[in-house]
């Protein structure tokens, strides 16, 4: 055989192997997308997963909202955890989640905040004096259009019949981490967040929690997307997972009944 002729089969070699390599290093990353407010709990649970799989995980963490979008427009995730169902939903309705691996992990709550050196005190309630107390600053909470920390903020606040009141003095923000951020700063008197994010955020206090009956029950879905490869199913049962239940808890997430 010529030197020729040995080199070409090498190259012919290298070129069916390259994809096979590149496909079995793909297999050791897991793409999760991941709301915003499970961004403490899902850094603690995934690394043990990962040294018991040989898998490595890439979290990436944003507004429910953004990351279906994401998702719908191409972008390779295997697994959403999504903070509200409508947006586990949309996906579910296109066709890019597996519907088998689908499972509600935790519940959570909602609170009403302040910077931690405010003196403020409401007791939150039908018709409860939320306009007055803000004093001419704003209220910043998830934007209620596609946040949904938001939609449950805006349900609330609807139910207690205080809505149109402080709907025109909103900071909406991109996610609930961001809404906090504002209060936090002393950029915001007040604002809605989840009870798991102001547990971690020394910077603000609860005023007062709103009652479960105030909005839907907050849920977090979790799903494999339609692309995923076979380590999704086994992430998503790691979060599920009796051993998992202790952090979730840590955090001030809502076990499900």
């Amino acid at each position: 055989m010529s030197l020729r002729a040995a080199s070409l089969i090498l190259i012919a070699a290298l070129q069916v192997s390259a994809p096979a390599a590149a496909e079995d290093s793909a297999r050791k990353e897991l793409l999760v997308f991941a709301a915003a407010s499970l961004t403490n709990v899902l850094a603690e649970l995934t690394p043990a997963w990962e040294e018991s799989s040989g898998v490595s995980v890439k979290l990436s963490f944003a507004a429910s909202s953004v990351l279906a979008r994401q998702i719908e427009a191409g972008g390779a995730a295997d697994v959403f955890v999504s903070a509200d169902q409508e947006w586990m939903d949309y996906l579910a309705n296109r066709g890019l989640i597996d519907a088998r691996t689908r499972r509600d992990l935790a519940g959570n709550r909602l609170v009403l905040v302040a910077p931690a050196g405010s003196r403020i005190s409401l007791d939150i309630r039908p018709g409860f004096e939320l306009a007055a107390t803000l004093a001419g600053g704003r209220l910043a909470i998830g934007d209620p259009e596609i946040v949904p920390a938001g939609r449950y903020a805006r349900a609330a606040l609807t139910t207690l019949g205080v809505w149109g009141s402080v709907s025109h003095r909103l900071v909406r923000a991109e996610n609930v981490r961001a809404a906090m951020t504002y209060v936090a700063r002393g950029e915001a008197p007040l604002g809605i967040v989840y009870a798991t994010d102001a547990q971690i955020e020394k910077k603000i206090r609860v005023v007062d929690t709103f009652p479960d009956n105030s909005h839907a029950p907050i849920t977090y879905p979790a799903a494999a997307t339609a692309i995923a490869g076979p380590t999704a199913a086994s992430y998503l049962a790691s979060l599920a997972s009796g051993q998992a239940a202790r952090i979730w808890k840590k955090y001030g997430f809502v076990e499900l009944k």
